[in-house]
């Protein structure tokens, strides 16, 4: 493996006996966005909560190694993992109505993720939310910033997590199915915000999702994960040349052939416009 990668894994591991991840390795470079592909079942919540550390929490068993920065993040104490939960590796999970606290403000989210790493007080903290909220196409008022989860749509709770998670500037962002709670229209504005910040900030993205689509949109690299390994691994521009069953198996399930997909990687969808319309619309 590259050993300039900003993220190097190579893991096996399940739950009470059952092996969902089978000797998995793959690397991330810095400011990729790579694409993690596969159906339901295939493992890719383990490997989610792998990364940062979380499956043991979940009766679950990982071996191997996550290695960032020189340092195996599966050998670390929980104390030393919670210093680098947000500030080195971000996660924005799916399911945005129910990963947000609904008993405390928008604000308060904020505050709490900026107390975690940061004790520079509140000035320097609102500072970056305002800076933030624009980022992610939100209102940045007090009005705003006051109301809790249940008082936005599902698609503004996104944006927060979204915001959240680039909150300290980290490293490397795990994108867990962002868009699976959305609806088709609001799906395609995330991923044009995800494209858009990682190049602005030059972030790392592992972006995992089921959802080839808004996968070739958004992704240099495209990883196909079938129990629990992944089986092939190309540029998105190459797609087209997958050979193994999974791979095959997800393009044929696509709307539109991926050369089409490929050809409107660059093109803005509008607002209302879904990534599928904006696929279909282009000369085949």
């Amino acid at each position: 493996m590259n050993t300039e990668a900003l993220l190097r894994v190579r893991l096996s591991g399940g739950y009470s006996g059952s092996d969902v991840l089978r000797d998995l390795m793959f690397e991330l470079q810095p400011g990729e966005v790579v694409g993690l592909v596969g159906s339901s079942g295939a493992g890719k919540s383990t490997i989610v909560l792998s990364l940062v550390g979380l499956l043991p929490w979940r009766g679950g068993r990982v071996t191997g190694e996550v290695v960032m920065a020189g340092r195996n993040l599966l050998a670390l104490r929980e104390k030393e993992l919670r210093a680098m939960r947000g500030r080195s590796i971000a996660l924005i999970p799916q399911s945005p109505m129910t990963a947000l606290n609904a008993a405390i403000s928008i604000r308060s989210h904020f505050r709490e993720a900026w107390r975690a790493h940061d004790k520079r007080g509140r000035e320097p903290m609102l500072l970056r939310v305002r800076e933030l909220m624009a980022e992610v196409q939100l209102p940045c008022d007090d009005a705003f910033l006051a109301r809790r989860p249940p008082q936005i749509s599902v698609g503004q709770a996104q944006r927060v997590l979204i915001a959240l998670a680039l909150l300290h500037r980290p490293a490397l962002i795990i994108a867990d199915e962002p868009t699976s709670a959305l609806d088709p229209v609001t799906q395609a504005q995330i991923v044009d915000l995800l494209r858009e910040l990682n190049r602005r900030y030059g972030t790392t993205l592992l972006y995992i999702s089921h959802d080839l689509i808004s996968v070739m949109r958004l992704c240099d690299r495209i990883a196909v994960l079938d129990q629990g390994t992944i089986v092939e691994s190309l540029p998105v521009s190459e797609v087209g040349q997958a050979r193994h069953p999974a791979s095959l198996s997800l393009l044929h399930a696509l709307p539109v052939p991926p050369e089409a997909l490929l050809r409107f990687r660059d093109q803005p969808a509008r607002n209302a416009e879904t990534l599928c319309e904006l696929a279909e619309k282009l000369p085949q």
